[in-house]
């Protein structure tokens, strides 16, 4: 009876479409088809940073392929203070990273997916400038991090739909 109940569900798990978006490992279609995306450089600081993030996550194998799309990505970074101390100095900030990116298809010059990503982090200011500083650089990098995770997901489930 666990048998026979085993396989209907695994019949109807097999029904409603989902399917691995990285099936076939490095060789699979998503995973070769992210190794072909380019990304240019972007712009500043954080540009860098997402840049190496996003290069890392299309292509961690560092194969190189020939490239079908290209990822060209815009940064907002904004870094603003929050509430005001009794001595009218700034105690915390909240920096926000936004990205607007569009893939687009080397062979034709279309624009096959234009989309946003962003994220935010809120910092504490104290009395030593080195900590502030110091926070508000890796909350950067941390911020890079997660746009660059957005990008590639979003990316990577394009291309499973379309492949």
């Amino acid at each position: 009876m666990r048998l026979l109940a085993a396989l209907l569900l695994l019949g109807t798990l097999a029904a409603c479409g989902l399917r691995p978006v990285y099936s076939g490992g490095a060789q699979g279609q998503v995973a070769q088809g992210l190794a072909a995306v380019e990304v240019p450089a972007i712009a500043g600081r954080a540009g860098w940073l997402v840049r190496n993030a996003l290069t890392d996550r299309l292509d961690p194998a560092g194969s190189n392929p020939t490239p079908r799309y290209r990822l060209d990505v815009l940064l907002d970074d904004k870094l603003e203070g929050l509430g005001l101390l009794t001595d009218d100095t700034i105690g915390r900030e909240r920096r926000t990273l936004r990205a607007r990116y569009q893939l687009v298809d080397l062979e034709t010059g279309e624009i096959v997916l234009d989309a946003t990503a962003g994220s935010d982090a809120g910092i504490d200011v104290v009395s030593s400038e080195y900590a502030t500083i110091a926070a508000e650089e890796r909350a950067l990098e941390n911020l890079a991090l997660e746009v660059a995770d957005q990008i590639t997901a979003r990316v990577a489930l394009f291309l499973g739909e379309t492949r």
